[in-house]
């Protein structure tokens, strides 16, 4: 699987399974899931939780180096977290861990520019406790005006704004070209759609967005108290690598029973075709019988991938479909799951 920020890695320890190889090119993905790892190796679910629920632990420094530091192995790690504790010192104008980095200061921007109009703010906050999706639809309605208005649509459609969020441009392309108004009519839909039909009291990705923190009853399964046993115990299962996909896997073949492949495809599919179809081939050369493969794309339609690949895997498009409509974050138009014939 890519690493991404670890999250769906821990997650997936409480299925059990025999290994998770964690891939991402970029090794500070890497270094963060190794920094969470740290922290269910100490032991102390209220570190754990200080770090990434509120993002903003108290004594920052001493934490780390008393409890952290004598768990984390990795010297790059070591180094890279010994440099940017700074992350998590609550302090400065972006005083949460979730409020740094490029996608974190978009956030931080959007979220400020919102709380400095008192209706605008009002409303928000009133759609966030919402107990129904009748209550949601109605403060959405009032709250999209404000969230949406002629400054923001520009904002978030400038390439630069989207590279921050980590949208590259093929990306960019293939969420707009459904859309009139290109990108900010494909965030219109995603909004609407993640504030209109799915439940938001439970829905902690958007309102870390909003209040840049977890709470204990609203959160990842990684840092609720009742998994963090469950996840220490199997805490060695996961193993991190800096690589490509492609360089994993000529590295360490063997017959993989998941692919969790994230979105990384519709960059090679627009700028690396060759790769991509290496990529492919890989994937089917290290698969078990039947192995899943779950992918997510800016595409309405999977049909950015090779020919080959659809005579060797058996998408469930209705399948897709169902789960993607519970999709809490809504950012991607299109969510595949696939098993290899």
């Amino acid at each position: 699987m890519l690493t991404s920020a670890g999250c769906n890695a821990l997650d997936y320890l409480l299925d059990y399974p025999a290994e998770i190889h964690a891939v991402d090119l970029n090794p500070r993905q890497n270094a963060l899931l190794q920094l969470k790892a740290a922290l269910f190796k100490s032991g102390s679910h209220s570190a754990l939780f200080s770090f990434f629920g509120t993002g903003a632990p108290e004594h920052a420094r001493i934490l780390f180096n008393d409890v952290v530091l004598p768990h984390l192995e990795d010297p790059y790690a070591r180094r890279f977290w010994q440099q940017q504790l700074r992350y998590f010192q609550g302090k400065g104008l972006r005083p949460s861990f979730y409020w740094r980095g490029s996608s974190g200061a978009i956030a931080w921007v959007v979220r400020n520019w919102l709380q400095s109009q008192p209706e605008a703010r009002k409303v928000a906050h009133r759609l966030f406790q919402s107990q129904s999706l009748a209550e949601q639809e109605e403060w959405y309605a009032q709250l999209e005006p404000h969230f949406l208005n002629k400054f923001i649509r520009w904002l978030v459609s400038q390439h630069f704004v989207q590279s921050m969020l980590g949208v590259p441009k093929s990306q960019q392309q293939l969420a707009a070209q459904r859309f009139p108004d290109g990108m900010a009519g494909y965030i219109r839909h995603c909004l609407r759609h993640v504030f209109t039909s799915i439940p938001i009291h439970d829905n902690y990705f958007w309102r870390l967005y909003f209040y840049g923190r977890y709470t204990s009853d609203c959160c990842p399964n990684y840092l609720l108290p009742e998994f963090f046993e469950p996840i220490r115990t199997n805490i060695d299962r996961i193993h991190t690598y800096s690589d490509s996909l492609n360089g994993f896997l000529k590295k360490h073949p063997g017959n993989y029973s998941h692919f969790v492949l994230l979105d990384h495809q519709d960059w090679l599919a627009a700028h690396q075709r060759q790769t991509l179809e290496e990529e492919w081939w890989l994937i089917l050369a290290n698969a078990a019988p039947g192995a899943r493969i779950l992918l997510r794309s800016a595409a309405f339609e999977p049909d950015f991938l090779p020919a080959f690949v659809h005579q060797h895997v058996h998408f469930d498009l209705e399948a897709a479909q169902k789960e993607h409509l519970r999709d809490r974050v809504g950012t991607y138009a299109g969510t595949w799951i696939g098993t290899v014939r």
